[in-house]
């Protein structure tokens, strides 16, 4: 991969009041050329980050920006074309030492072609950091919680398929604009989720999609575990959970 297509860097953001400190990984990618977010599609390759380098670090949160959908060849992928300020807020083992944030992330980056990509990050975060106007802009861009948006009832029906499953969400849930894309994603990263075919009956938004398990054998879904997110024109909206009926 040429270098020149990616460049990442660690904005190491401020200490926040509980201890954990609220930081980024910025992605830079070459005009016309872009990455994947967290469920990137059917044909994307979604970011894997390695912390195990990083000293005096417990774990990590990630706080994605609103993603864009995009259709390429008849496929949809959802990610981030030019630029990704990704927040990350990082809780300590001791909040009174500083962080060594060591990282690796492989992605895949696409402009024509998709090629995988490999990128190292590092940063000694210490003392209090200051306010990063990147940083908040992310943060604001994040999907709006299922309160912030007005959702009513949210169910899920779950029937079984010749080798996984199939679930439906029915969102009680206003217009978000545009074409709404729904994606429904389980604890595990590792199912496989097709594509939702989604339409909208009223305030309803209804969304199927078939779950898959590498070993192709019967699962269970943790519906409390489940993430509903609904993409629109400029707005998303993120469901935590999605109950029966």
């Amino acid at each position: 991969m040429p270098a020149d297509i990616v460049t990442a860097a660690v904005l190491p953001g401020w200490q926040m009041p509980g201890g954990t400190r609220m930081a980024a990984v910025h992605l830079r990618l070459a005009p016309d050329w872009k990455t994947y977010w967290r469920s990137p599609g059917e044909a994307g390759i979604p970011p894997e980050f390695d912390w195990s380098g990083s000293e005096n670090l417990k774990s990590v949160r990630f706080h994605w920006p609103r993603p864009t959908v995009f259709h390429t060849n008849g496929m949809q992928t959802i990610g981030y074309k030019r630029d990704l300020v990704l927040p990350v807020e990082l809780t300590p083992i001791d909040p009174s030492r500083p962080v060594i944030l060591r990282a690796s992330v492989d992605l895949g980056v696409c402009r024509d072609i998709c090629v995988p990509a490999a990128v190292s990050l590092g940063a000694d975060l210490t003392g209090k950091g200051t306010d990063d106007a990147l940083i908040d802009a992310a943060l604001r861009a994040r999907p709006a919680t299922a309160s912030e948006a007005g959702v009513g009832a949210v169910t899920c029906r779950i029937d079984p398929i010749a080798d996984g499953l199939r679930v439906t969400a029915t969102l009680d849930l206003p217009p978000q604009g545009g074409d709404e894309v729904v994606v429904l994603e389980p604890a595990d990263p590792a199912i496989w989720t097709s594509e939702g075919e989604t339409r909208r009956e009223g305030r309803h938004l209804v969304s199927t999609v078939e779950m898959v398990a590498p070993s192709g054998q019967p699962f269970s879904i943790n519906r409390s575990a489940m993430t509903v997110t609904v993409l629109g024109d400029g707005r998303a909206v993120e469901i935590n959970g999605c109950p029966g009926n």
